[in-house]
């Protein structure tokens, strides 16, 4: 009974959000005030209706309740209970009710927290904001509905796909879709500033606490994906330029170029119409994303579905909002007149600069992502676009940003002097080269990989310190440093943000530059050397767990005359799946990881055995860590939380 509720408490919300849709759109256009605050206890609605489905969908999960025919393909009695939770969301038709949950929970805290936007604004991105909801709601009744009976139940269901049975994996897509989903509130300000006709410096601020959050959220789901594909996958990387690995890359990249061009317009007025696109096609992005995990035109590890019927209705609803919003914008574009003016060398033109290279960066993993399939359909030819055009084609644009951040943030608005901003840098220059000379030094020469990471990882966490240290003015320095406590956490924020990206720069680069790969056949009881490590595999054996077979190894590992430890690699077979995984020993620590994976047995006897030493692997995600904790910090900032500004243009009217 509980399951026929929860579906049509679904196909209520469809309803709602169709209402939603309508009425307030109506009342802003209108003046009607009655019908613009009906958007409020709507999207509300929605966001208890479509809870109550997910929360009783998580129920029939936890209780293997197998009359469901989701709960039967995708669970099973021995699995843990964590990834009975998480195999709600572990399939197509349940990550898509998560999605709606997310989308209605986006327009929900609109609804509370907006109460210093103008009503017509509020209104119709309430109502824009629902127009997605209709959308999905309809995607999910008709195609995809997780709450589909079996006429004969049976005793126990098919489990979750064992890639998707792991704690890193339970996490990511809920921060991934909050990313995804979040961006839609960004699109909903940009279709309602389109349709209101105006976008000034109070727009600039309403936006950029939802484009941070969303952008937050986002690091944290790409940063989970890539900690799981390093130690669950069984490869030792961190990053395979894989499709879906790539279609959540695009929506951050533009975010990230849309939160540094809505501080232009916050400041300057200028940029608007460029900022407006990036909002558009921040969430383009994430409906695209949507597409290629779910409609099986491009194959990859992480996909949901393998379903073209599905993909076409995805297509459809990325043409109507996309195509839509665009037409609307070059309709409207005329409207968004630039207001203040710069130099060549300010801070707007370092931050037009660095917008420039993230979209021409999201544009080339475009590019190398979708080529294939256009190649396959324009000229029937089967290509592979793989990691080695990425990193020609991405990396000197990272590079280039990089080099750009720390000097655009010492510029003065409006006009600045390469003069002024040179003499704080010359010695954050010298340090950079100094660590570059010194990494080169230390590993003989063997890569140019490295000492660049190091050189422009200083120089980034670098002129982040020292941008913060020069805004605590003049004194001494215990003066400075309570001045440096007072300012805004937004100033807080960017510099912990940006410190984070230098040390992910450096883990990177340190990383690929130099990491030892040790691959060979080992007999029970055989030693051997590994760089600094003596490695003895001592025995291997199977162990029945909670739903799979093991195949456990114990290796007996010392470096140099240190004390000895163990580490326990398995390679796991879930019989219900029919499907293998490997299951990689890890020895973690700040300056080196020891990564050791057991394969199958040889036919002449023995194991094969591959040992990695992966140099400042979690500098990485600590760098990743740190940027989402700066937009996190800077979300707390007071002028963010109230968005308040006055409107300093009066309203164009659209023509």
């Amino acid at each position: 009974m509980l399951i026929e509720l929860a579906h049509f408490a679904l196909i209520l919300a469809f309803a709602v959000s169709i209402a939603q849709t309508v009425v307030p759109m109506v009342g802003a256009q209108k003046g009607w005030r009655g019908w613009m605050t009906f958007a409020e206890p709507a999207a509300t609605s929605q966001l208890i209706l479509v809870g109550f489905a997910f929360l009783v969908l998580t129920r029939a999960f936890v209780m293997s309740d197998f009359s469901v025919e989701l709960v039967y393909a995708n669970s099973h009695t021995a699995k843990p209970l964590i990834y009975k939770i998480s195999g709600v969301w572990g399939n197509h038709e349940g990550s898509m009710l998560l999605w709606v949950l997310i989308l209605a929970l986006f327009g929900a805290s609109a609804a509370w927290f907006g109460g210093n936007l103008p009503a017509p604004l509020k209104a119709r991105v309430l109502a824009v904001q629902a127009s997605i909801s209709v959308a999905f709601y309809a995607f999910i009744l008709f195609t995809s509905n997780p709450f589909a009976r079996l006429a004969n139940p049976p005793l126990d269901g098919r489990d979750l796909n064992p890639l998707l049975q792991d704690p890193g994996l339970a996490f990511h897509p809920p921060f991934l879709y909050l990313g995804y989903v979040g961006l839609s509130m960004t699109f909903s300000f940009a279709v309602a500033a389109l349709i209101e006709g105006r976008v000034d410096a109070a727009w600039g601020r309403w936006v950029r606490p939802w484009t941070l959050a969303a952008w937050m959220f986002l690091t944290v789901g790409i940063a989970l994906g890539s900690w799981w594909a390093y130690y669950e996958l069984g490869w030792g990387g961190f990053w395979f330029w894989d499709p879906v690995e790539n279609a959540s890359f695009m929506p951050w990249l533009i975010a990230a170029a849309l939160l540094h061009s809505a501080i232009v317009v916050e400041k300057r007025e200028t940029l608007k119409s460029w900022t407006i696109l990036l909002a558009i096609l921040a969430f383009g992005f994430s409906l695209l994303g949507t597409f290629i995990v779910r409609s099986g035109v491009l194959t990859s590890v992480h996909a949901f579905a393998n379903d073209p019927e599905r993909g076409v209705f995805i297509l459809m609803i990325l043409g109507v909002f996309l195509g839509g919003s665009l037409t609307l914008y070059a309709a409207r574009a005329g409207t968004m007149q630039a207001q203040g003016v710069f130099g060549t060398v300010s801070r707007e033109s370092a931050l037009v600069l660095n917008n420039i290279l993230l979209a021409v960066s999201a544009f080339v993993v475009f590019i190398g992502t979708l080529w294939p399939l256009v190649a396959e359909m324009l000229f029937d030819r089967t290509l592979s676009v793989g990691p080695p055009f990425f990193d020609a084609a991405f990396t000197p644009f990272m590079v280039a940003l990089a080099i750009v951040l720390p000097l655009g943030s010492l510029l003065a608005w409006k006009r600045g002097t390469l003069t002024r901003a040179r003499g704080p840098l010359t010695g954050l220059v010298a340090l950079s080269v100094a660590a570059a000379l010194l990494a080169y030094a230390v590993h003989s020469g063997r890569s140019l990989v490295g000492p660049a990471g190091v050189a422009l990882g200083v120089w980034v966490v670098g002129g982040a310190l020292l941008d913060l240290w020069l805004r605590s003015g003049r004194g001494s320095v215990t003066d400075r440093l309570r001045r440096m406590a007072r300012l805004p956490r937004g100033d807080w924020g960017k510099t912990v943000a940006h410190l984070g990206m230098g040390v992910t720069i450096f883990g990177i680069a340190a990383m690929t530059a130099w990491d030892v790969e040790d691959i060979r056949v080992v007999d029970i009881g055989e030693t051997y050397e590994v760089a600094p490590y003596t490695v003895t595999l001592d025995s291997v054996e199977t162990v029945q767990g909670p739903n799979y077979r093991s195949t456990f190894a114990t290796l007996a590992i010392r470096r140099g005359q240190g004390t000895p430890f163990t580490l326990t690699p398995e390679k796991r077979f879930y019989p219900v799946a029919q499907m293998p995984t490997t299951e990689a020993a890890i020895r973690n620590g700040i300056l080196r990881d020891l990564y050791v994976v057991i394969g199958d047995p040889q036919e002449a006897g023995g194991y094969a055995v591959r040992v990695y030493i992966k140099p400042f692997a979690n500098w990485i995600w600590g760098g990743a860590i740190l940027m989402a904790l700066g937009g996190l910090i800077s979300l707390t900032d007071r002028r963010l939380r109230i968005a308040v500004g006055a409107r300093r243009a009066a309203p164009v009217a659209a023509e």
